[in-house]
C-alpha cells in the first residue's frame, strides 16, 4: 500500500515519499482521513517538503511497528519495497534522524491524538465469541505506565516514581484506557504525568460510555462522584468495590446476590455527626446497586472475598455466577494493554521521543498501530468463528512487519471494503 500525494513533481513517478505507506495500517488511516485531520488541526504545510506532514503521520507510526530500529532504518524499510519495482528516486535520500525528528516536531501531537479517537470504535460484531453479557459489550477501563528519555523537558513535565531518595530510571507517562476486552481494543485513553491519579484520569473516559455496554473495573476506581458521573450515560457497571463502604441490605435476591444502594460520602459524614451528638438522622438513600459477593480460594486453601456492585438490578438480566465470570473478563482487557506495553513496544524498552508533545505523539501512534492490529484480529476471528484471544498477538504483529515493504506501493483500501481478505487470515 502506499500513500499518494496530490503534489507530485515527477511526470512519471512522482515524488518518492508520495508512496510511502505502511502496509495494513493504511487500510484504517486512509489517504483522505489523514489530509482531513491536518487541516483539522493546521498542521498542513504551505511548502514542499522532504518530509510531508502526510508521510510523517505515516512514518511515526512505522516507529511503532519497529520499535527497535533506529530513525532512518525505519524509513528504509518503509521505502525498501520500492526498490524492487523501479519507483526509487535517484534524487531522493533518506533524511537525517535531525531532520526525521524537526519533522516530528512540526507535525506534533495533535494529528495523532485526533487520528485515534476519529479511528478507534469497539470492533466486536454480534456474533463475536467472549465480547459479550447477554447483549451488552463487555468494556473494561484499566491504566499503566510507560518509561520515557531522561531529559529535562520529559523529567519536568512527567515526573518519576520513587521520590527523592530513590527515583525510578527514567520519567514516567501514565496512561488510562477504556478496551473492549473481547477483542483486547483500546478504543479510548488520557495520558499525563505520572503524578496522575488513574481515577483522575479514568473520570475523563466518562464520555466515551455508551448504552449497551458494561464497563468493568477494578476496586481503584470507584468513587461516589465516579459512579454516578459514568451511571449517567447509560452505561451499566460492574465495579469491584474497595474496602470500607457499607452496603446495606435492602432485599436478597435468588441468586445470592442483593439489592443496595450507595451513600454518598458527605451524607455519610453527617451521619456520623449525628450518631455522636445522639440524634437520629433520617434514613438516607442513594444510587440503587446490585451487590455480588464471592470468594476465590487459592491453592493453599486460603481464599480472597470479592465484592462487585453494579447498575444491573434484575437478576434475569445477569445472574451473579454471570457477573462474576464477567468481572473476571477484565483480565482481557489487561492482556490487551500487556501487549502494547510489553510486546509491541517490547520488554523494558524506553519510549523514544526526547520532548513531552513527541512523548504524546509516539504514545497516541503507538494506541493507534496496536488498534490496528487489534481489529485486523477481530476481523479475522470473526471470519473463522473463532474467538479473538486464541489468536496470537506477536504473531500478527509479524505478520503485518513483513507485510510493510511488501505492500509499500499498493494504493489503500478502506476497511469495509478491503481486497486483502486474505490477509486477515494469516494471524
Amino acid at each position: 500500500m502506499y500513500v499518494a500525494d496530490s503534489s507530485d513533481v515527477s511526470p512519471t513517478r512522482g515524488r518518492l515519499t508520495d508512496r510511502i505507506g505502511i502496509g495494513v495500517l493504511t487500510r484504517l488511516v486512509d489517504r483522505d482521513l489523514v489530509d482531513e485531520i491536518l487541516a483539522e488541526t493546521g498542521r498542513r504545510e504551505q511548502r514542499k517538503r522532504l518530509l510531508p506532514a502526510r508521510v510523517v503521520v505515516y512514518y511515526v507510526m512505522g516507529l511503532c511497528l519497529f520499535f527497535g530500529e533506529s530513525y532512518e532504518e525505519v524509513m528504509r524499510i518503509l521505502v525498501d519495497g520500492l526498490r524492487s519495482l523501479g519507483s526509487w528516486s535517484t534524487d531522493w535520500h533518506v533524511p537525517t534522524t535531525s531532520a526525521i525528528s524537526k519533522a516530528r516536531t512540526r507535525l506534533g501531537a495533535d494529528p495523532l491524538r485526533v487520528l485515534f479517537e476519529r479511528v478507534a470504535v469497539p470492533c466486536a460484531q454480534r456474533g463475536t465469541r467472549g465480547a459479550w453479557l447477554r447483549g451488552r459489550r463487555l468494556m473494561a477501563i484499566d491504566g499503566f505506565v510507560l518509561d520515557v528519555p531522561d531529559t529535562p523537558e520529559n523529567d519536568a513535565e512527567f515526573g518519576r516514581s520513587g521520590g527523592e531518595k530513590r527515583p525510578a530510571p527514567f520519567p514516567q507517562a501514565r496512561l488510562v484506557g477504556l478496551g473492549e476486552c473481547g477483542t483486547h481494543a483500546i478504543v479510548a485513553a488520557e495520558i499525563d504525568s505520572w503524578h496522575t491519579n488513574e481515577h483522575h484520569l479514568a473520570e475523563k473516559l466518562v464520555d466515551s460510555f455508551e448504552p449497551g455496554t458494561l464497563v468493568i473495573a477494578d476496586r481503584g476506581f470507584y468513587s461516589f462522584r465516579f459512579w454516578t458521573d459514568a451511571a449517567a450515560t447509560g452505561a451499566d457497571l460492574l465495579f469491584r468495590m474497595q474496602a470500607g463502604p457499607e452496603l446495606p441490605v435492602v432485599e436478597p435476591l435468588p441468586d445470592g446476590s442483593y439489592r443496595s444502594f450507595l451513600l454518598d460520602p458527605k451524607v455519610r459524614a453527617r451521619r456520623n455527626n449525628q450518631k455522636h451528638r445522639g440524634t437520629v438522622p433520617e434514613e438516607p438513600t442513594g444510587p440503587a446497586v446490585r451487590v455480588v459477593e464471592y470468594e476465590v480460594t487459592n491453592r493453599d486453601g486460603s481464599g480472597e472475598l470479592f465484592c462487585l456492585i453494579t447498575t444491573i438490578l434484575d437478576p434475569t438480566e445477569a445472574s451473579a455466577a454471570e457477573l462474576a465470570d464477567a468481572y473476571n473478563q477484565r483480565w482481557e482487557f489487561e492482556t490487551g494493554l500487556d501487549e502494547l506495553k510489553t510486546h509491541q513496544r517490547g520488554r523494558g524498552a524506553v519510549l523514544r521521543s526526547q520532548s513531552p508533545d513527541l512523548v504524546r505523539q509516539e504514545i497516541w501512534a503507538l494506541l493507534l498501530t496496536h488498534y490496528a492490529i487489534r481489529q485486523l484480529m477481530a476481523e479475522a476471528a470473526d471470519q473463522a468463528d473463532i474467538d479473538p484471544d486464541r489468536l496470537s498477538f506477536m504473531r500478527s504483529l509479524r505478520v503485518i512487519r513483513r507485510q510493510v515493504a511488501s505492500q509499500a506501493a499498493f494504493s489503500p483500501s478502506p476497511p469495509d471494503r478491503s481486497p486483502h481478505r486474505d490477509d486477515q487470515r494469516d494471524p
